[in-house]
């Protein structure tokens, strides 16, 4: 009953109110990704996640790949010194390093096989269970690095960049970069010296995108900004933290309880399904194969990252790299400055195709009180951590007895020219699936602003507030208005809607 209820109210809405329906009319096409991963229990804990949202993006390929952390070794013994100065300290010589194999990929896709039934009832576009399993590929996994082999995993990546689809692809780095470098060293030799080089170099550096989570390997620093500076590259080395192993140093106490055991066993982890209860926690009783240095889930006494309780979360390091390609109406994939679901990242002054995060991407915590390196990711972990369990729900519970997110859109454009000293009034329209009641909160996200002061809102937790535009704005500056949605039923889910106001010219 719920899904026909919920037919008839975007018929209703098309037909008598279509600007309202401008933001999902605008950002139909999902973005386009393959990951990337060295296998660490975080990457496995980002992969279960990272399967109940993939119907948010176009998954298109699963690869193995190799970091400083996770090797297999070539099986002859040879021995390897790691080229990352921690990594060196702390291992020596090794002839492989904490290696969790080729198949915890497939493992995970057969228990999201016994949840995918009942998946697929709350939202569209979950893959199938065969289509992922038709994703995997094996790269460069020998040794941290290593990018001389030819493998499955580095040739299907050079297919997709080769393709006709003109659309961003987002590689996601979760482990090394050198199966990606690879892939790009093999596009270079067929093509350097060609006609077709020029082509094909810009061609590469227009659609690709690495999202990439700190320096795992060398390979992008020895090989990719030198041969490919014009490759667009993300990089996250601070906001990840949030979501990592030192979560409880960066991370407001206020917000611990998300992250907390009762929370994650309770509403994630136990009675949700065969897919979830894989999912690494604290003192869960479970242990990574392959990798000996992973206790957590045996010894609650490993206080390397503080203390921890039963089902407490562990690490999601790499998880930022897909929550930046959800679209819940933040418009972050038009500019990773805006700042959205996985973080926010800015160009650098020096490498005009990197961004990057850092002390000028500090946000205001109003936890401290301070400017925090990490808060541009910390600020939507309530949301997020709310989001993960209403999709776990979804795996085990019918579309009646669950929660989905509200629909939001603007009743005008989402970009406004604003003369200085006028009052607009701001417009939304938000419907809940579930027929639940939405609150209404308005912020301004003065960080990503180019005007430097606050705004008057008048009534911000009302749905059509008023904005007192600055008698000081400037021509060409401009103010980015975030627009939440939040249902009333636990989990409550959150969507937004940005409104930049601009000075007119």
């Amino acid at each position: 009953m719920k899904k026909l209820v919920h037919k008839l109210l975007l018929i209703f809405l098309f037909l008598f109110f279509p600007c309202v329906l401008l933001t999902a009319q605008e950002q139909t096409s999902k973005a386009r990704t393959i990951v990337t991963t060295d296998g660490e229990i975080d990457d496995t804990d980002s992969f279960v996640r990272m399967l109940l949202m993939a119907n948010e993006f176009r998954l298109e390929g699963l690869v193995y790949s190799s970091s400083q952390w996770h090797y297999k070794g070539d099986g002859r013994g040879t021995a390897y010194v790691s080229e990352m100065d921690l990594t060196k300290r702390l291992y020596g010589e090794r002839t492989e390093l904490r290696w969790p194999g080729t198949q915890w990929m497939q493992d995970l896709i057969k228990e999201y096989k016994k949840v995918y039934p009942v998946l697929k009832t709350h939202a569209e576009g979950y893959p199938s269970p065969r289509e992922l399993r038709s994703m995997i590929y094996v790269g460069n996994i020998d040794f941290e690095g290593e990018m001389e082999k030819v493998t499955k995993g580095s040739e299907f990546i050079k297919e997709k960049l080769l393709d006709d689809d003109r659309s961003p692809l987002y590689l996601q780095v979760w482990g090394g970069t050198n199966t990606i470098a690879r892939s790009l060293k093999s596009i270079e030799e067929q093509y350097k010296g060609t006609p077709d080089w020029e082509h094909i170099y810009t061609k590469v550096c227009d659609k690709a995108i690495l999202y990439t989570i700190l320096d795992q390997d060398a390979t992008y620093r020895k090989y990719v900004a030198r041969a490919w500076p014009d490759l667009k590259v993300y990089y996250n080395e601070d906001q990840f933290w949030s979501f990592a192993y030192f979560w409880k140093e960066r991370v407001p106490e206020a917000l611990h309880p998300y992250l907390q055991g009762k929370f994650m066993g309770d509403h994630i982890i136990n009675n949700h399904g065969p897919l979830t209860k894989k999912y690494y926690s604290w003192g869960d009783g479970q242990q990574q194969p392959g990798d000996p240095d992973h206790t957590h889930g045996i010894n609650l006494e490993h206080e390397q990252w503080g203390t921890f309780e039963k089902y407490d979360f562990i690490s999601e390091g790499d998880s930022p790299a897909y929550f930046h390609l959800v679209d819940v109406g933040l418009n972050n994939l038009q500019n990773p400055e805006y700042g959205g679901w996985g973080g926010r990242l800015g160009q650098s002054d020096s490498l005009p195709n990197r961004w990057e995060d850092g002390e000028a991407l500090a946000d205001f915590n109003p936890y401290t009180q301070q400017r925090d390196l990490a808060y541009p990711q910390t600020r939507w972990l309530e949301a997020l951590q709310l989001e993960f369990a209403a999709r776990a729900d979804w795996c085990v519970k019918s579309y009646e007895d669950a929660n989905h997110p509200p629909i939001v859109s603007l009743g005008h454009d989402a970009l406004l020219s604003v003369t200085p000293g006028e009052r607009i009034q701001l417009k939304a329209v938000a419907t809940d699936p579930d027929g639940d009641p939405l609150a209404y909160s308005w912020w301004q996200y003065g960080e990503v602003d180019s005007y430097p002061w606050k705004v008057q809102i008048t009534w911000p937790f009302v749905q059509n507030p008023y904005v007192q535009v600055p008698e000081d704005l400037q021509t060409g500056q401009d103010i980015h208005m975030i627009l939440a949605v939040t249902d009333g039923q636990f989990p409550n889910l959150t969507r937004y809607a940005r409104v930049i106001l601009k000075a007119k010219s």
